[in-house]
């Protein structure tokens, strides 16, 4: 299990053998490089041993209030502060952790062994219920290397990632493992896992009542409290870097970071098929590079060396997405430079209403609801759509009667991949039936939670299903794959906080608008209105080229049908975790 694991730490390997538990530990050393600090590691009374993965901000807070109780540490580490902290507080200790993390700790005297992760959901962590006992790894393919673990596929994973183009937690691809809920903690005792409980649900944050707040005060509240985050986040014992787009989010961190004289470099990914186009991100981040005084390396991605990549690519993938490869390019170039650790603008859209489907959603829902209203027009829709040519152009249009005039419909519309009505031809009725009953809800696995607005409850669905099943995740595997942790300082609980009385006046821009005024140098307007590229060629190009070629391998010769290339590339995504299992995939292969 931890050789499956290498990438994410390869400084040192540890397994510590107990009483009805066995740990093991792959160390990425960032704070207090010494070997003292490697895992598994034990209190000092031998009581608890813990494995932890992720980092600790606050650590040293923490740390000056524990000696100043006597507690004596050996290290300079998180972890040390982190089992202190456990030994005297318990499980309380969770909501004054500033960070991202999985860890799992072991009493030796209550046999019990406890396990947390983040609110936000940074950090993975999974679990499987074995005949042997009780299995836990911050990857599912280090449970499936353990030989325990039955590979047979989940429905409700296979179902969720055609829906969504990632997993939704807390279901993975394979039957029995799952995931530990973002902000829940467990406790396992004689190899039995008691229900996750949650510590922390960040859905609260949309709900909070709101106060009116002038419009000095509110800039002076973003600017101090994302400038501590990105503070926090660049405890290290080793050099930091920023991936350095040409948007506001990247762009606002990499001002703060000039303001606290922070010695770091930006990374940026360039293509020359974006040469003169405003797709190219290489001009804006060179611009910014060169407001704030920052060392800058741009890093060219070929066609070639994509492809060349792919291999490697799928076999890190650790749950299938129909994202990544952004990522992926952009750690593997920090990881040339040399760097461990580096910070990333993602969490910024959600947090602070920066998608444009934050207002257009609400809008499309208003409008909807009114057609709606009208008797019979739902009817009217499915028969226009059922035996017009829309739908064979636009896949998603079949859903449009079943699934407007609400938010959480609306969202699904805008960002699922596939219809839960496609999926028996697509993974068979069985797996249809059973992965949409265990997904539950309508849309699926959507879960239900309320916000003071239509424009927060559209940021809370984004925070709680896109940014955590596919941004963050992808973030995570595919930065640890180049040996290279990445954080989030704009998707961080204590800022998350800070925000919480007055986010609504994020609404319709003004959040992002806010982020960019938050350096004492605030970025230039033609950052600021610079459109939004995303996922844009040529990337969009190689990934549909690949993904017809490898598709039409499948096809028998027969004519593809057309569809989105994001379909497509789902269906080789899935075949990679499929290959070698003999279960064919219903694909809609021909006309």
């Amino acid at each position: 299990m931890t050789r499956r694991m290498s990438s994410r730490g390869p400084d040192a390997e540890g397994h510590w053998i107990g009483n009805a538990v066995v740990l093991g530990h792959r160390r990425l050393a960032i704070l207090d490089l010494d070997v003292r600090s490697n895992q598994p590691m034990h209190s000092h009374d031998g009581r608890y041993s813990i494995v932890f993965n992720g980092e600790i901000y606050n650590f040293r807070e923490l740390r000056t209030e524990l000696e100043a109780s006597g507690e004596v540490f050996k290290t300079t580490s998180d972890t040390e502060v982190l089992i202190a902290l456990y030994a005297r507080d318990g499980e309380q200790m969770l909501p004054r952790l500033r960070g991202m993390f999985a860890f799992a700790i072991w009493d030796s005297r209550s046999r019990e062994l406890f396990l947390a992760r983040d609110p936000y959901g940074i950090k993975p962590l999974y679990y499987a219920q074995t005949s042997e006992g009780f299995l836990f790894a911050s990857q599912v393919k280090a449970l499936l290397a353990s030989g325990l673990v039955n590979p047979a596929i989940e429905p409700a994973g296979l179902a969720g990632f055609f829906l969504w183009g990632s997993v939704p937690e807390p279901w993975t691809l394979y039957d029995g493992v799952v995931a530990l809920p973002a902000g829940s903690c467990q406790r396992v005792k004689r190899g039995i896992a008691a229900a996750p409980v949650f510590w922390r649900d960040i859905r609260t944050h949309w709900l909070q009542s709101q106060q009116i707040v002038t419009s000095e005060e509110i800039h002076e509240r973003v600017s101090l409290a994302v400038k501590d985050s990105v503070r926090a986040h660049l405890v290290s014992d080793v050099p930091v870097g920023v991936f350095l787009s040409g948007g506001i989010d990247s762009g606002a961190i990499t001002g703060l970071l000039a303001q606290l004289g922070a010695s770091v470099k930006g990374i940026t990914i360039g293509f020359s098929e974006f040469a003169d186009c405003i797709a190219d991100e290489v001009p804006p981040a060179a611009q910014l590079a060169s407001r704030y005084g920052l060392d800058h390396h741009v890093r060219r991605i070929t066609r070639t060396e994509f492809e060349e990549d792919l291999p490697r690519f799928f076999d890190a993938m650790d749950q299938p997405t129909i994202d990544g490869l952004n990522t992926w390019f952009a750690a593997k170039a920090a990881a040339e430079l040399g760097y461990r650790v580096v910070l990333s603008g993602v969490g910024g859209d959600e947090l602070f209403y920066g998608y444009p489907l934050s207002w257009e959603i609400p809008r499309a829902a208003r409008r909807d609801r009114m057609i709606a209203s009208v008797p019979g027009s739902r009817a009217i829709l499915r028969s226009l759509i059922g035996h017009g040519a829309a739908a064979r152009f636009h896949p998603k249009l079949k859903g449009v009667p079943d699934y407007m005039g609400s938010i959480a419909g609306e969202y699904f519309l805008r960002r699922s991949l596939y219809l839960p009505q496609e999926l028996p031809a697509l993974i068979g009725e069985d797996n249809a039936r059973i992965g949409l009953g265990r997904l539950g809800g309508d849309p699926p696995a959507i879960a239900s939670g309320q916000a003071i607005s239509d424009e927060a409850a559209v940021c809370m669905l984004d925070s709680i299903l896109y940014l955590r099943n596919q941004l963050l995740r992808d973030s995570d595997w595919t930065s640890m794959a180049h040996s290279l942790e990445l954080r989030t300082p704009l998707a961080d609980t204590f800022l998350l906080d800070a925000f919480k009385t007055f986010h609504a006046q994020f609404a319709h821009a003004a959040g992002k608008r806010l982020l960019a005024k938050s350096p004492a140098d605030p970025l230039p307007d033609s950052i600021i209105d610079r459109p939004k590229t995303g996922f844009a060629v040529p990337m969009t190009q190689w990934l549909s080229q690949a993904a017809i070629r490898l598709y039409s391998d499948h096809s028998r010769g027969a004519k593809l049908a057309p569809m989105p290339w994001t379909r497509r590339w789902a269906s080789v995504v899935m075949d990679s975790f499929l290959e070698g299992r003999k279960m064919e995939l219903f694909l809609p292969r021909a006309v």
